[in-house]
């Protein structure tokens, strides 16, 4: 159930005495209320007082400091005497580094390797990286006409094999331009990449993905897909693949079986790449779509976003970010023109003065659509590692965009304000993945969806000055709920939401009330924006990354653009006046 909640009361926290209900064993209850305890401190969006702690946990005030004192004896959690906040003590630490370095990723990996044979008939291997190049440690094989090359034992391309690929792009960064610094990349097949920018392009792909795809690029006629087994700092120690021949791996289903290598790499290492990239999705909707919802624009995009209307040529805008390009779709006749990018677009806008401005992965771009050329207009100091995402104007014309990081991991996100004379200011940091955002009709509130955190937060605006106050959420979102994407506000000032993972579209008042629901045929809408005749049509992009083969055939019109006609009109939404 959604409901609003003042920022900062615990709405993303859990609620410690029921986990005491649930986990509590015969004789050991004092045990569970420790451990319970040491739970909401680790998963607490922002550092505990004891208040905050007698708060959440239920607790009477009494246990609470004997269950503190003995945490903080064994060095479990430790007290910031400055603030008075409790957090994880370093023997957490001194215990994770025992796990990782007595971690047998061979036989954690086996059931996983044969799990992958068994469903695909392809080979499954494990790979580390060894030096500059991916060494197979292990490998399940379906007794097959026709057999795989590299067995245990071989060394594969770092650069041009999915193993090498996936594990590459997890390095840290100096270890990873040391690479690339490295030498000339060697040309295994003709398709392999030999421009070192273009290869770190395609390893930023693989981290916004959570996996990598090889075609024809370590030998002609194999392909494959990999994922990354990540430790608890999200560093790569190995990776697993499914490879196999060309024609019984297309393109299209090395996509489809990236969200099962990305499963069992997470099964390998205990789930812990949960932090990192986001897979669970309900197969089929609780409820069955809105008979009043039409596929509009039929496509396969992987993360369809940023839809804006233009009136003047009826079309609507719209961009691919995981196959990075942008299309302009002629709702009139029919018609999609593309235009590719050579680096990730979060989105992009119309400029006053004529061509388009985008938010891509370095930073805002003016872009020319007929020859896909962009040239810089701004970008922020530390995008290594992160890219932009979702944005829109504000009524005076400037561009606001947000970002997060490429492999989603928490707090890198920040939300930017590009101004009508070109320069930069950042708004807001620290946020998890900036998503949606949007501003009620008079221009006085702003809304913001952090996905990550699963709230939409609202604001109030300064139209004449462009300034945020007053934070607080306005709606908070359960996990079964899915989480907030693009948002778009109506001529009532009403938000309505896509639900990614959720199968729906929510209206919002703007109190944070839910007033309506449209169900949808796809998990994964991505965003929304008004825009036909009158402003009445709700245009909804969609997103097929990560959907796996049996989730695709539930829901085929994943990736497609949505549409349904509603009684109420959208609120317009400004050009970038640079």
């Amino acid at each position: 159930m959604s409901h609003a909640r003042p920022v900062g009361d615990g709405a993303d926290l859990p609620e410690s005495g029921d986990d005491d209900k649930r986990f509590a064993v015969p004789g050991a209850q004092a045990l569970s209320k420790g451990l319970s305890l040491l739970t909401l401190i680790a998963d607490a969006p922002h550092a505990l007082r004891f208040g905050d702690l007698v708060k959440y946990s239920g607790m009477p005030k009494s246990t609470l400091h004997r269950m503190l004192q003995a945490l903080t004896d064994f060095r479990l959690i430790r007290l910031n005497e400055t603030s008075q906040t409790y957090h994880l003590g370093h023997r957490l630490f001194e215990m994770a580094h025992k796990v990782w370095s007595e971690f047998d990723l061979r036989s954690a990996a086996e059931p996983e390797l044969m799990r992958l044979r068994d469903l695909t008939h392809e080979t499954a291997r494990l790979g580390i990286l060894d030096g500059s190049e991916a060494l197979i440690i292990d490998q399940r094989e379906e007794l097959q006409p026709v057999r795989m090359a590299y067995g245990v034992g071989s060394r594969l391309s770092t650069s041009a094999s999915a193993v090498g690929k996936a594990l590459l792009a997890y390095l840290p960064p100096e270890e990873l331009q040391r690479f690339l610094a490295g030498g000339a990349l060697r040309a295994h097949t003709p398709n392999s990449i030999l421009n070192p920018l273009e290869l770190q392009r395609e390893l930023d792909l693989v981290k916004a993905r959570g996996y990598a795809v090889s075609i024809e690029e370590q030998a002609l006629g194999v392909s494959g897909v990999a994922a990354p087994v990540l430790n608890h700092r999200g560093e790569a120690i190995g990776a697993i693949s499914i490879s196999g021949p060309s024609f019984r791996l297309p393109l299209d289903r090395l996509h489809a079986l990236g969200r099962d290598v990305i499963e069992a790499a997470r099964r390998i290492s205990g789930n812990v790449g949960e932090t990192f990239m986001s897979i669970s999705t309900a197969v089929s909707p609780s409820h069955a779509a809105d008979a009043h919802v039409k596929c509009v624009v039929p496509s396969s995009a992987f993360l369809g976003e940023a839809p804006h209307w233009i009136s003047a040529t009826q079309s609507l805008l719209w961009v691919d970010i995981l196959t990075p390009s942008v299309h302009m779709s002629n709702l009139t006749n029919g018609d999609t023109r593309t235009t590719p990018l050579p680096e990730l677009v979060g989105m992009v806008v119309p400029r006053r003065r004529g061509g388009y401005v985008a938010a891509t992965q370095s930073g805002f771009r003016s872009l020319d659509l007929h020859s896909g050329e962009m040239a810089a207009l701004a970008s922020p100091p530390g995008m290594s590692g992160r890219r932009f995402n979702d944005g829109k104007c504000d009524a005076a014309g400037r561009l606001w965009a947000g970002t997060l990081a490429l492999d989603a991991s928490p707090d890198r996100g920040s939300l930017y304000r590009l101004d009508t004379d070109g320069s930069l200011q950042e708004m807001e940091s620290g946020l998890h993945i900036c998503n949606g955002l949007g501003w009620s009709p008079d221009s006085r509130r702003f809304y913001l969806a952090d996905s990550g955190r699963r709230v939409i937060y609202a604001y109030d605006y300064d139209l004449a000055a462009g300034t945020l106050a007053n934070k607080s959420v306005l709606v908070s979102f359960g996990e079964s709920e899915g989480m907030p994407d693009g948002l778009a506000v109506d001529a009532e000032g009403h938000l309505w939401c896509a639900m990614w993972d959720g199968w729906a579209i929510r209206r919002y008042t703007p109190a944070g009330v839910l007033q309506q629901t449209i169900a949808l045929p796809v998990p994964r809408p991505t965003s929304c924006a008004f825009g036909g005749e009158g402003l009445r049509t709700l245009f909804i992009t969609s997103a097929r990354i990560r959907l796996s083969a049996t989730q695709l055939a539930a829901a085929p019109l994943s990736g497609s653009i949505l549409a349904v006609q509603l009684d109420i009109a959208g609120a317009p939404v400004g050009q970038y006046g640079g």
